[in-house]
């Protein structure tokens, strides 16, 4: 058979090369990459390392931030531990004092208040005060014209000396009439009648006398003196003004300052151990405290009890009280409305807590106890008498135990603590009466949350 003949494959081959074959020739290796490629492949590599290191970085401190991802002696350290302990404030029962006041609304009220009219009408003419001065018993206040009652003194004293000199001369002709009555020589008419016209005379000037002293009256009237010792008021008439004594409107008013009083009530049901004390003559304080709520309340004055009034009140089942202060500083303003509290007993030897530190429910009273071991235990307690920051206990403590003031949201039973009490240095403790934790630890003073025996 005819092979076919190179140019037959390959036309485009040259002859020489088809027909005639070449020395052998090894095969050529592949040719290099570039060399940008070799460049990509070294940074891959150099990121894949970074990624492990990292990876291993990471997995380090995840270890030590996860007891449960970190080794099995590590977790049962934690567990051991056990959750941190809660700071608070913490106060100590103590033994003390605490009084049992009565307390109630009270009006200052002056003992004497003068409204200081004129006696007498004549023209103002002399004001011998300013408005707002403390004046004394007997000092000058006002001037009336007194000149019309001087000119109806003299008149009287003049009409008095007339009637004297009339009636001496009766006094004269009796003495005369009872000596011819004597020796008959007049009728005893006559001398009847010569007593009676003597009488009529003495009447006469006794009437004069009355005219004289009713002037000499008038012309004291005329310069207006202070009745009484205490503060005046606006001036009512300025001078120039003719005033009368008919006038309604005062000329001046004088309320007294020091001493002064306070009227308040009590109910009734607190009427009888206020009456049984007062009846055996017991001094009992009263204190007058402003109108501002606690703890911004300042006490302004302390007097006592001076008296009861006669009938208790239908309309508001009270009685009103009146008690006496000392007013020196001029604390009390007369009209002024305070805040009145009457001591009744003083409770000696009792245990006490801060009223911060007590919690309500609608179940009972407690607080919460801190154990020796710093853990908390609910205590229901029994509250006596609460006044100001302090409440007594009548159960359920003891003088000395520990208990917690603030910081008392995040508590529960078996909660361990760590107790810091008011005064500790380093320490700033919230204000009592509310729930605000030391500083550091997170809010309490919002409403709490949990279990019912949290609530206050």
């Amino acid at each position: 058979m005819k092979q076919d003949s190179p140019s037959a494959v390959d036309p485009a081959a040259p002859p020489d090369s088809l027909t005639k074959p070449g020395p052998y020739q090894p095969p050529k290796q592949a040719s290099k990459p570039p060399h940008g490629a070799r460049k990509r492949s070294r940074r891959v590599w150099i990121w894949l390392a970074i990624l492990v290191l990292a990876a291993a970085v990471a997995y380090y401190f995840w270890s030590k931030k996860n007891p449960a991802g970190g080794a099995s002696g590590a977790a049962a350290q934690a567990q051991k531990k056990g959750p941190a302990a809660i700071p608070v404030v913490a106060a100590k029962a103590r033994r003390g004092n605490i009084p049992v006041y009565y307390t109630g609304l009270g009006t200052v009220t002056p003992i004497y208040t003068v409204e200081v009219k004129s006696r007498v009408d004549g023209e103002l003419m002399q004001v011998y005060f300013k408005e707002g001065d403390l004046v004394h018993k007997g000092d000058p206040l006002v001037e009336i014209d007194p000149r019309p009652y001087l000119a109806a003194l003299m008149q009287a004293e003049g009409q008095l000396v007339r009637d004297q000199a009339l009636l001496e001369n009766a006094r004269i002709d009796l003495a005369r009439y009872k000596t011819l009555v004597g020796q008959k020589a007049i009728p005893e008419q006559q001398l009847a009648t010569q007593q009676a016209l003597v009488a009529q005379d003495e009447g006469i000037v006794k009437t004069d006398q009355g005219t004289i002293e009713t002037a000499k009256l008038n012309i004291t009237y005329s310069h207006i003196l202070a009745p009484i010792t205490g503060r005046i008021g606006l001036r009512l008439v300025d001078p120039g003004n003719i005033v009368h004594a008919s006038d309604s409107n005062p000329l001046l008013v004088i309320t007294q300052i020091d001493p002064i009083s306070v009227i308040f009530p009590i109910p009734e049901d607190q009427l009888p151990v206020v009456v049984q004390k007062f009846s055996a003559g017991q001094h009992l304080n009263v204190e007058a405290d402003d109108r501002n709520p606690p703890p911004l309340t300042k006490k302004l004055a302390s007097g006592t009890l001076t008296t009861l009034d006669n009938q208790i009140d239908t309309t508001t089942g009270s009685l009103r009280l009146r008690a006496t202060f000392d007013n020196k500083n001029s604390k009390l303003f007369p009209n002024q409305f305070v805040n009145v509290k009457l001591l009744v007993v003083l409770k000696q030897n009792v245990t006490l807590i801060p009223t911060a530190t007590v919690q309500r429910n609608s179940q009972t009273t407690y607080v919460f106890l801190v154990q020796p071991n710093n853990k908390v235990t609910v205590r229901p307690i029994a509250i006596g008498t609460t006044e100001g920051d302090d409440s007594e206990v009548t159960s359920g403590l003891a003088p000395g135990d520990t208990i917690v003031m603030t910081g008392v949201d995040k508590l529960q039973e078996g909660t361990q603590v760590v107790a810091h009490f008011p005064g500790d240095a380093g320490h700033t403790p919230g204000r009592p009466g509310t729930s605000a934790p030391p500083a550091g630890t997170p809010d309490a003073s919002a409403t709490q949350k949990g279990p019912a025996h949290k609530g206050r």
